[in-house]
Parts: structure tokens; sequence; C-alpha cells
């Protein structure tokens, strides 16, 4: 999708609120509530979606641990324990599963469905987005984890900085996931993993 248009300044990530009705008329017919019942809503669907939620809530969890350490409510030590390699694990997860969908998943899915093809251009621009985003924090958490052998004020200003990289990124994150799922589940639904091709 190299070769895609440019994504209108008001659909990229941090500026739309939700994915523009017309890409939405397969979500319109299969709604959020009859998803996990479905007989459609295959194993590979539910572990993508397993693997969401985890995203969600790893975030989430990194930016609690980052807020406490500010805050004083964790020793520095046990904080280094907890956040260093929960940190490694989600930037490569999530880098790793981004690079997944872009080469196999959306490819097969364009294929399938040519009128969500402008949906995928604005999730894989939201992935290039997001991977600048895995840079910086992970540039952060290394300072964070640096900081941790310095001075109680050079932690709190690392920590403050992490807590918001996280924060700020953790509501990019569902806004993306929530938009990606809403174009692929229905799809799923309607077409089945097995005639999509990506059982």
């Amino acid at each position: 999708m190299s070769d895609a248009p440019p994504i209108d300044p008001a659909l990229r990530l941090g500026s739309r609120a939700h994915l523009p009705d017309d890409l939405l008329a397969l979500l319109r017919k299969y709604p959020r509530e009859v998803w996990p019942e479905h007989e459609n809503l295959g194993e590979l669907a539910k572990f993508w979606l397993a693997r969401h939620d985890m995203f969600r809530e790893l975030c989430a969890i990194l930016a609690k641990s980052a807020e406490d350490l500010r805050e004083g409510r964790i020793d520095p030590a046990e904080f280094r324990g907890f956040f260093a390699p929960r940190m490694r694990f989600f930037l490569h997860q999530l880098n790793g599963h981004h690079q997944i969908e872009d080469h196999a998943y959306f490819p097969a899915f364009m294929a399938a469905e040519a009128s969500l093809t402008r949906g995928f251009e604005i999730l894989e621009n939201d992935h290039e987005i997001i991977h600048g985003d895995l840079v910086r924090m992970g540039e952060a958490g290394n300072a964070l984890v640096e900081s941790l052998s310095q001075d109680r004020d050079a932690q709190m200003r690392s920590a403050e900085t992490m807590s918001g990289e996280l924060t700020g990124f953790l509501t990019g994150l569902h806004r993306h996931l929530a938009d990606e799922e809403d174009i692929i589940v229905p799809l799923i639904l309607d077409r089945t993993e097995e005639k999509l091709g990506v059982k």
C-alpha cells in the first residue's frame, strides 16, 4: 500500500473520533453485541481479539507502574524488575503484530472486499504513526530505567515523561484497535476466515 493516496488529516490517528460511515456498513450488519456468539467468529479472530485486549491491558499496566514510581508508591529496584521486561515485551509484540497485519491479513482482506481498501489504508497509516510512537516510548523507557541509579528528582522527571507517553499512546491505541476491529471482525463474520484465506 505504499502507493496509497495521502490520508485525510481528519482521519489520521489522534484526529479522528471514528471511521467514516461508508466503511462501517458491515459493522451495522454485524454490531459488536453479536460477535461473541456468532458462528463465523473463528479461532484466528478470537486469538486476534485476545491479543488486542492484551495490548490494551499491558499498556495500562505500564502507565500505572510509571505513575506509581513517580508518586513513590513503588521501590525503584522493584520497579526496574517489573517494568523493563514488560516494556520490552510490549514493544516487540505490538510491532510484530502490526507487521503480520500489514503483510498478510490486510492484503487478503482488501482482495476480498475492495470497498474497504481506504479503511485498511487508514489502519496502515496508523501503524506508521504507532511505530514512531513505539520508538519514542522505547527511548523514554530506557531513560527511565537509567534514571533509577540517579537521584529522586531525576527518577520523578523520567517517570512523569514515561507515564505521559504511555497515557497518550493508550488513547491512540484504543482508537486504532477499536477501528481495526470494527472493519475486520464484521468482514470475517460475513465471509468466514476460510473464504477470506486467513484461517
